[in-house]
């Protein structure tokens, strides 16, 4: 009886967790689609040099190419 009753109460939460995780996915996506429909951009920014205008590893490709 005792495993049944630990079973059912591992299942619960891990429906609640799944639930949460859901609920913050969507969350996600529709501030991400307000955020597009304010700017007139569907698709977002595909390719786009960050910061000083190098890409993300920009860094550590020149680090690991000095002598």
């Amino acid at each position: 009886m005792y495993d049944h009753a630990l079973y059912r109460s591992t299942s619960a939460e891990l429906i609640r967790r799944a639930e949460a995780e859901r609920e913050v996915r969507l969350v996600r996506l529709a501030r991400r689609a307000e955020r597009r429909a304010g700017r007139g951009d569907p698709g977002g920014r595909v390719s786009r040099g960050r910061g000083r205008g190098r890409g993300r590893l920009a860094g550590f490709v020149r680090a690991a190419l000095r002598p």
